[in-house]
């Protein structure tokens, strides 16, 4: 018969089931992981796609994971940025990378911060030429709402050239 004890609180009737051992574990003693917490992530790994998971495991091994994607945020909300319109002040940076794309965004700066968030992710300290647009979605009846998209070519920025 299988151990429906919690691997925490050694409780009877463990209800859950830790993602990363597959231990039983109770309502009480689980971590949960939000729904969406690492939405920037092109593909959430297997160990980050569960819901649940035991103390011991959580802080091992998701709590790391957690701080480096925060760090991750924050260092594409300092990206050095510089739009289309600025090309004057960019002619002389390199624009060897394939452009970063982003579609289906609900507003101008979640586009912005995913295309420097992908930035960021490649080793890269700015993004130029910079384009962001919306498409007016019509849902149901008379209400719009607007879907942005956005591409930037990532570079290194070296302060003032």
């Amino acid at each position: 018969m299988e151990n429906t004890n919690c691997c925490v609180c050694q409780k009877p009737k463990a209800t859950l089931q830790c993602g990363a051992c597959k231990e039983a574990v109770c309502k009480n003693c689980a971590q949960f992981l939000e729904e969406g917490s690492f939405s920037f992530l092109k593909e959430v790994p297997e160990l980050l796609s569960h819901g649940a998971y035991c103390g011991p495991c959580f802080d091992a091994k998701i709590v790391p994971e957690m701080e480096a994607y925060n760090d991750t945020i924050e260092a594409a909300k300092n990206i050095a940025v510089f739009m289309k319109a600025q090309s004057k002040e960019t002619r002389n940076f390199s624009r060897k990378e394939k452009p970063l794309k982003v579609a289906d965004c609900e507003d101008r700066e979640e586009a912005l911060l995913r295309l420097a968030f992908m930035a960021v992710k490649a080793d890269f300290n700015a993004l130029i030429d910079v384009e962001i647009s919306y498409e007016k979605v019509r849902a149901a009846g008379s209400y719009k709402t607007h879907k942005w998209s956005g591409t930037g070519i990532p570079t290194n920025y070296h302060g003032r050239r």
